[in-house]
């Protein structure tokens, strides 16, 4: 957000001036007690809670969207229970920086008391295999306790035998409720803000731009209240959130409100079958610093939801993006990434499957203890068999055609169509056999 690092502040007690950090920093809690949010988690009674409160840590990974106090949980953790912290990025550590940590747990072990000290890694989904190698043997015998933190779906980013040893919590965006928590504490408390005449008369502005991240709620309140001299009364109203926002949001915010527009701009211009503005939306993603597997999961959602049926080669084509993209990384991946972009935007466009599995979904949901037809059932018992469990059914190789003409619902939905083949090539020839296997639900146009 643009905001600026820190403030000056006059100290009459040493006669000089002091550097502050950022707002975000100052309102950072050290305790669950003034931690806000995640109350599923942390609250009286929950899991996080418990395990903190028991002594009993395992390792565990935070995933949840940026500015929800991942980080900030984590310290929390160490210091309730006591535990020596590491911390690594995973933007800039290696190998090298892993194995240097669990040496240096490894040795202090004998000071410890005994207690396996915590490693928190930020962005773990960012670690390669090799770095996510070199941890599994320290957190597989107890060296360190891990704490992950992720924005992206451990099990997508996260080995597998990684990921078997550490539980998975799933942190939530802050509610409203929790950002105007957030907001009084600020104003009331902080060591600045506490001496100023603030007044907040509407909040919708703030909290919109914020969207659910605690940072982001606290650079907002700083950019805004910085724009006010000194001693003057504070109004903060939707009109000078939006006015200060405008001079000082960054082009694109990864985060934020930004970020959703391009994204949706993205989207909406491979469903149109633009790809002129596709790949422009995609070099505004890419240029502002996206992750670009998350593009390459959305191109896999479009093939699927948007193209469809309409050109079945194109899920292939974005699964194929997806695992070079993760294979080679940028800058090169930006090619692939372009070449699939503009593939599915120039694609015909069919959503009959997403429509079909939708209604089937919202007909399952009602119909759970609707009964399979007994020829339709498996048999693997003579009880099941004598009480005519696959009995009448017609296997369908063994039929003119390789068609057997049964009624495959259960009898309560018996008629019921969730397919519908749209108006394209492809599915015109599905639908051509569609209307000589079932006319009772595909009539000929």
């Amino acid at each position: 957000m643009g905001v600026r690092q820190g403030y000056m502040m006059n100290d009459d007690n040493i006669g000089r001036s002091r550097m502050l950090p950022p707002l975000p920093e100052r309102m950072r809690p050290h305790d669950l007690d003034g931690y806000v949010g995640q109350r599923h988690l942390i609250g009286k009674g929950c899991i996080l809670r418990n395990m903190i409160e028991s002594g009993n840590l395992s390792s565990f990974i935070l995933w949840g969207p940026p500015g929800v106090g991942k980080t900030t949980l984590s310290r929390i953790v160490a210091k309730s229970l006591g535990r020596e912290f590491f911390t690594l990025s995973a933007v800039s550590a290696g190998v090298k920086d892993v194995r240097e940590v669990i040496d240096k747990a490894r040795s202090n072990s004998l000071f410890s008391n005994g207690l396996s000290p915590i490693l928190f890694i930020d962005e773990i989904h960012r670690f390669n295999k090799s770095q996510q190698d070199a941890l599994l043997g320290a957190v597989e015998d107890g060296t360190i306790i891990l704490i992950g933190a992720t924005t992206e779906n451990p099990s997508f980013e996260v080995i597998t035998p990684l990921l078997s040893r550490c539980q998975v919590f799933v942190l939530k965006s802050l509610e409203k409720q929790d950002l105007q928590t957030l907001l009084d504490r600020a104003i009331g408390n902080d060591e600045i803000l506490k001496h100023r005449k603030i007044e907040v008369t509407e909040t919708e502005a703030m909290f919109r731009y914020a969207a659910g991240d605690a940072r982001k709620l606290l650079n907002i309140l700083e950019i805004v209240t910085g724009s006010f001299a000194g001693d003057s009364k504070i109004i903060i109203d939707n009109k000078t959130v939006t006015s200060c926002l405008q001079e000082n949001v960054a082009i694109y915010d990864k985060g934020g409100e930004m970020h959703y527009d391009v994204i949706s701009a993205f989207i909406k211009s491979v469903r149109g079958s633009d790809p002129n503005a596709a790949v422009y939306y995609l070099a505004r993603m890419l240029d502002g610093g996206e992750d670009p597997l998350f593009i390459a999961r959305r191109l896999c959602i479009l093939a699927a939801e948007d193209v469809g049926l309409a050109n079945p080669n194109a899920l292939l084509l974005a699964n194929s993006t997806f695992q070079i993209v993760h294979n080679i990384g940028m800058p090169e991946a930006r090619i692939p990434l372009a070449e699939c972009t503009i593939y599915l935007a120039s694609s015909a466009k069919s959503n009959s499957a997403y429509m079909a599995i939708n209604e089937a979904l919202a007909v399952a949901k009602d119909t759970q203890m609707a009964s399979v037809p007994l020829y339709l059932r498996n048999a693997p018992t003579k009880l099941m068999e004598e009480l005519g469990y696959a009995d009448g059914y017609k296997y369908a190789h063994d039929c003119p055609g390789h068609f057997a003409d049964l009624e495959f619902m259960p009898s309560e939905l018996s008629g019921h169509k969730f397919y519908e083949p749209a108006d394209n090539k492809q599915e015109d020839v599905l639908r051509s056999r569609l209307e000589n296997l079932w006319p009772k639900y595909y009539s000929k146009k």
